[in-house]
C-alpha cells in the first residue's frame, strides 16, 4: 500500500543495486511504498533479495530480484538492461552498492584499495552510463542518487580507502549531472551517517553511545531515512535539483570540532 508521506513515484521504475543489503533493502522499501515497481539488484544474497522482494509484495508492490557483478561493466549493462526490460522503461537508479571494510592506511595494499574503488565507485560509473543511455531516450528522462557518506568529506581512520571512493561518487555525481543534464537525467548523491543495523550496538557500543551524544536528533539512522531522500531526489518535487550532496546525518554534521 502506498505510503502518502511519500512524494508518489507510481508507474515509474526503480533500480536499486545492493538492494539485499541493509540500506539498499531500506531503499528499496521506500520506492515501493512510493509506489514505484522495484529491481532488487544483488550479488550474492540471493536470500536476501528474495525476502526484499517477498516483503514488498506482500505489501501490494511490485518487486524482482537481478543477480549482477557490478565490477564488470559488461554485467552492469545487462542488469540496466534487464530493469529496463521488466516495465519497458527505467526512471530512478539508486547505486547503494558498497562495502566499508577496515584497514589502516600504513598496511593498506594497492590490491586491498582497488577492490574498495571498484566496489564503491566503479560499479557507479558503470551503471551510471548505462541508466543514462536509457533514460535520456525516454520521455521524462530519469533521476540517479548514489549512496555516498559523510566520510566523503570527514574521513575515519582506517578507512582511507572507502572515504576516498565516497569523496569520488560525490563528485562523479556532480559530473555526471553536468553532463546529463541537457539530456533530462537528474544526477545526485545522499550522504547518510551512521545507519544502524542489527548487533551494531553490541559490535561497536563505544562509538553508538558516541554518535548519540553527538547528534542534535539523538539517534542514529535508520536505513528508511536514507530510502526517503532517494525518493525525494527521485521525484517530481525535485525536479529542479542535480548535482547536490543530501546530508542525511542526524545532524552530526552541524556539530563544532573545536
Amino acid at each position: 500500500m502506498r505510503d502518502g508521506t511519500l512524494p508518489g513515484l507510481s508507474g515509474r521504475v526503480a533500480l536499486v543495486t545492493g538492494g539485499s543489503g541493509g540500506i539498499g533493502a531500506g531503499v528499496a522499501a521506500r520506492f515501493a511504498a512510493a509506489g514505484a515497481a522495484v529491481v532488487v539488484h544483488y550479488r550474492g544474497g540471493a536470500a536476501r533479495a528474495r525476502d526484499v522482494v517477498e516483503r514488498i509484495e506482500q505489501g501490494g508492490g511490485e518487486a524482482i530480484a537481478v543477480a549482477a557483478d557490478l565490477t564488470r561493466e559488461a554485467e552492469c549493462r545487462r542488469l540496466v538492461e534487464e530493469a529496463r526490460a521488466w516495465r519497458g522503461r527505467l526512471d530512478s537508479v539508486v547505486n547503494s552498492a558498497g562495502i566499508q571494510p577496515v584497514r589502516e592506511l600504513p598496511g593498506m595494499t594497492a590490491q586491498e584499495w582497488r577492490g574498495v574503488v571498484d566496489a564503491n565507485l566503479t560499479g557507479a560509473f558503470c551503471c551510471t552510463q548505462a541508466a543514462a543511455e536509457v533514460m535520456a531516450g525516454q520521455d521524462g528522462g530519469g533521476s540517479v542518487t548514489h549512496v555516498a557518506s559523510i566520510e566523503g568529506t570527514s574521513p575515519a581512520p582506517g578507512h582511507a580507502h572507502y572515504s576516498a571512493s565516497k569523496a569520488a561518487l560525490i563528485m562523479f555525481a556532480r559530473s555526471a549531472a553536468l553532463e546529463y543534464g541537457p539530456r533530462g537525467v537528474r544526477v545526485n548523491t545522499v550522504s547518510p551517517g551512521l545507519v544502524d543495523r542489527p548487533g551494531l550496538a553490541e559490535d561497536w557500543p563505544d562509538g553508538v553511545a558516541r554518535w548519540r551524544a553527538a547528534a542534535p536528533l539523538g539517534r542514529l539512522g535508520r536505513p528508511e531515512d536514507v530510502g526517503n531522500a532517494c525518493v525525494f531526489l527521485a521525484s517530481e518535487a525535485a525536479a529542479w535539483i542535480s548535482g547536490t550532496d543530501l546530508v542525511v546525518d542526524g545532524g552530526v554534521g552541524a556539530r563544532p570540532t573545536w
